[in-house]
């Protein structure tokens, strides 16, 4: 595939093609087989509070933006909001991971009126059940996006049900300063990559950070090999349920990787990935594979001194172009208390004014709206844009390029066994094709 020549071109690569003909009988009856699919446990949502009726001044939102960062940046979005508006915003944070594992429930139950999640597929999974409201008229007001990002947002009936407000790129991500000292060099290929991590630990550094505690971190490690050893059209496919798990293609990316485990951080599974992020800036790993919101665990007289590669090929028929690029944004529960005020929230959000407020706020994203004054990036962002626009396939993430049971009952437990025990490759992925056939045919 060509290079994209713009943009829009760029992000319509958001979007595999392979997910997008999802029909409403197939997720109904997946859901139900899963058994609630992510958990069940309840969020506390605040929908069913004082936050409606005529005349309300009050809209909720439910967020997963636990870390200080993301949680500021929403912060100053609900404080610049309510003096535009008048509209006081009542944020009900969950921790990120529980967020996700507890999503269905809590949009069964009374959620608020507004809340975190992500474009693409997952957005579109919860719109086909019926648990998200229907934002279309929100869209008519924006301005900024393009019509990838407006595709990302759509649902299979046509209607929008997501407002984006950032992205960003998984990358290898490195201090200056700690390769300086050492005369480290960016690897070509994965034979340069092994070099280098063999280095790192004969110079007393962990070579690769690594974090699994909350289950989702890996899918970035299983995305990114599967992408430059089997290509992007596999890949998605693979998420689809058109291919195998159990080929010898997926046996390699296991084999693989199996190999690089010694070269990472060890008792990954009882580690978040904030602190394997913190065992970079704290300059004791010489290597971290994560999404650019790396960036918001260091200092800010510390951003300049991070840097970042692409994965290097494995395959050089292949390449490295390929890469998970995912959006986060806002979406509107499918009865909101105060409907009115959770639309005027969304177009606020989705404003050029939002934009600048992230830009200014936070340096481990980028902002979706293409009216923001991208000025004040940050050298690492603007090497983030470059990245993304270089690149030649885009995908979300495994858990957003997946059926949502698929990813959180089958998968996330698979990688987390594989990483525990690596030496039965075999069985695992037996194991997961069987379980994929359960899901994906009832």
């Amino acid at each position: 595939m060509s290079r994209p020549r713009t943009q829009a071109e760029y992000l319509a690569r958001l979007v595999p093609s392979s997910v997008a003909g999802l029909h409403r009988r197939t997720l109904l009856a997946g859901a139900a087989g899963a058994g609630g699919l992510l958990g069940t446990g309840l969020l506390a949502g605040c929908g069913d509070s004082d936050s409606g009726g005529s005349g309300s001044k009050t809209v909720s939102v439910g967020s997963n933006a636990s870390d200080p960062t993301p949680k500021d940046v929403l912060a100053k979005l609900s404080g610049a909001f309510k003096t535009s508006s008048g509209i006081e915003v009542a944020i009900n944070t969950v921790d990120h991971n529980t967020f996700q594992e507890n999503i269905n429930n809590y949009l069964q139950g009374k959620p608020d009126d507004v809340f975190t999640w992500f474009a693409g597929y997952r957005m579109r999974f919860f719109a086909e059940r019926g648990l998200a409201g229907d934002v279309s008229d929100v869209w008519g007001k924006l301005s900024g996006f393009s019509d990838a990002f407006k595709k990302a947002s759509t649902g299979d009936d046509g209607k929008q049900y997501f407002v984006p407000f950032s992205y960003y790129p998984w990358a290898v991500f490195y201090r200056k300063s700690v390769w300086q000292q050492y005369g480290y060099q960016v690897p070509g290929n994965l034979d340069e990559f092994t070099t280098l991590a063999n280095q790192m630990k004969k110079d007393g550094l962990v070579p690769i950070a690594f974090a699994d505690k909350d289950g989702w971190p890996a899918m970035g490690t299983f995305d990114i090999l599967n992408l430059r050893i089997n290509g992007y059209q596999f890949h998605v496919d693979l998420m689809a349920g058109k291919e195998a798990w159990t080929s010898d293609k997926v046996k390699k990316v296991f084999d693989t990787w199996a190999g690089l485990l010694p070269l990472h951080q060890p008792d990954s599974l009882g580690r978040t990935w904030q602190e394997a992020a913190q065992s970079l800036q704290q300059k004791k790993s010489g290597m971290y594979l994560l999404g650019l919101f790396v960036a918001q665990q260091f200092n800010a007289d510390e951003q300049a001194d991070i840097d970042f590669f692409t994965f290097p090929e494995i395959d050089s028929v292949i390449g490295a172009k390929a890469l998970d690029a995912p959006i986060d944004g806002y979406m509107m529960a499918r009865k909101p208390k105060s409907e009115a005020n959770a639309k005027k929230l969304l177009e606020y959000i989705g404003g050029v004014d939002a934009a600048n407020v992230s830009v200014k706020t936070d340096p481990g994203t980028l902002v979706g709206n293409t009216g923001a004054d991208t000025s004040g990036y940050s050298a690492l962002q603007k090497k983030a844009a470059e990245l993304v626009g270089s690149a030649t396939e885009i995908a979300q993430f495994l858990d957003r390029d997946t059926r949502p049971d698929f990813a959180s009952t089958v998968i996330i437990p698979a990688l987390q066994q594989f990483i525990k025990d690596p030496k039965d490759v075999g069985g695992l992925l037996t194991s997961i094709e069987n379980q994929k056939k359960s899901i994906f045919t009832s």
